[in-house]
């Protein structure tokens, strides 16, 4: 079982947003990456000539993608983000954009969408902040502001890198060209940016596979990225990171939970003693934690995702229920779910999905879903929502897609297991996640905040 995640990183196994974090907190412990490597990497066929190394030294000189590697387009979306301006990322945690921007649908627009780079210049130093995970290849680039940071770019695309893992143990040549090219376009937006200060991740997928060292090989010698395979008690810690500002600061306990592509995070975080502690600080009261070997990209291979029946999705829900069954690790957290004092707190395109479907939104909206509170009942609606719908109309609901739409009655079976264990009947959904973790401690352990000690300006907060 899984035990309180310290601060720094373990060695690998086998590897938009409001967020807030408070000027006050603490330095973090946790090692990340530097500038991507200077020597130029070699090309490897016709495939990879629109592909340049980074200049000596540094990144600067890349040539920006071409369209083909997904430059913005208009139009509907859910798994893009287009920035116009971008979000501030406030002390109150709330999704409240800067002027002038638009709606920044996190992890639910069209296939190979991008964010734009427009609005307020560029005022200090950059950071960047990369999670490549078994479904997504995501980026979010920020400038730290007052006592939180705006969003500059992002982009993010979905590349299924774990596709097929659980039957061969191995990353798939398709997948991994599919996650090639997505990261080539990243670092073209790090170069474009002058990106310096940065931490570049990934997770489950290539912390399974046999081939997955030889993988980020290949991605160093083809963009110039260096990508570290994090532990999955890392993993855990940074989703506490990246969502606590969502925390109920009334609330004695919340169960937080990470249904991925290739696993699931859960922590538990007791907060009976946190006094006047909140935001980053928070991550101290970690109390335990787990990494369920599931998520909704393996689950549904194993049961399929397309023609879902009650009968399917009852197997799903029992088999991640099997995975729970020996977690005992929560001390407490029982006692406070029963009482009402503890909440959950989720972050993954399944709640997003569920969030989405309940508010009727004809286009997803993060503004509108981040940081939306759920009940017991509402969540069972939607569920059995979903389950009544066939695949062609779950891939023609506008907050799901044809993306998404055999992955996301997998990512239900996960939430019902967890909530068949413990029975919360509130449910925050975070439209943030690994990513905001992220630069929130790289800006946390620089002292930016300290550093920019000011009065808040209240338009910054609103």
């Amino acid at each position: 079982m899984g035990h309180a995640p310290t601060s720094g990183d373990k060695q690998p196994e086998r590897g938009g947003t409001p967020q807030t974090a408070r000027g006050d907190s603490p330095p973090v412990s946790t090692s990340d990456k530097a500038d991507a490597p200077a020597a130029k990497p070699r090309e490897e066929g016709s495939r990879r000539r629109r592909r340049r190394g980074p200049a000596k030294g540094a990144l600067r000189g890349v040539r920006k993608p071409g369209r083909e590697d997904g430059r913005p387009e208009e139009g509907r979306g859910r798994e893009g983000e287009r920035r116009k301006g971008g979000d501030r990322h406030a002390e109150s945690g709330e999704a409240r954009p800067a002027a002038g921007a638009g709606s920044h649908p996190h992890g639910h627009a069209p296939h190979g969408r991008e964010g734009g780079r427009r609005g307020a210049p560029v005022t200090g130093p950059l950071y960047a902040a990369l999670d490549l995970g078994t479904n997504n290849c995501r980026l979010l680039v920020a400038e730290p502001q007052d006592r939180g940071f705006r969003v500059i770019d992002a982009y993010s695309r979905i590349v299924r890198l774990g596709e097929g893992i659980g039957r061969t143990g191995r990353l798939s040549e398709a997948a991994m060209d599919r996650a090639v090219d997505a990261l080539a376009i990243c670092r073209g937006k790090l170069a474009d940016l002058k990106v310096r200060r940065m931490r570049l991740i990934a997770t489950e997928a290539c912390r399974l596979a046999e081939n997955g060292p030889l993988f980020l090989e290949r991605v160093r010698r083809e963009t110039g990225l260096s990508l570290e395979i994090v532990s999955r008690e890392t993993e855990a810690r940074l989703a506490v990171a990246g969502c606590a500002t969502l925390i109920d600061p009334r609330s004695e306990g919340v169960l937080l939970f990470d249904i991925g592509g290739g696993s699931s995070e859960l922590v538990w975080l007791d907060l009976r003693r946190r006094g006047e502690a909140r935001g980053f600080a928070l991550t101290r009261f970690i109390k335990s934690w787990t990494s369920l070997p599931v998520g909704v990209v393996t689950l549904s291979e194993r049961h399929g995702g397309h023609i879902v029946t009650p009968e399917i999705y009852r197997d799903m829900v029992e088999e991640v229920s099997g995975l729970l069954e020996g977690f005992d690790g929560m001390e407490g957290a029982a006692e406070l779910v029963a009482s009402g004092g503890a909440h959950m707190l989720g972050t993954s395109g399944t709640v997003t999905t569920l969030a989405g479907i309940h508010l009727g939104l004809k286009r997803y909206d993060r503004r509108r879903v981040d940081g939306v509170w759920l009940d017991g009942t509402e969540v069972d609606q939607m569920i059995d929502r979903l389950i009544d719908m066939g695949y062609e109309q779950r891939v023609a609901n506008p907050c799901i897609g044809s993306d998404r739409a055999d992955l996301v009655l997998a990512g239900c079976a996960i939430l019902e297991a967890i909530r068949s264990k413990w029975p919360c009947q509130r449910l925050r959904v975070a439209d943030r996640g690994l990513r905001e973790g992220i630069l929130v401690e790289l800006m946390a352990r620089d002292g930016v905040w300290r550093r920019r000690a000011q009065p808040a300006r209240t338009e910054a907060h609103v």
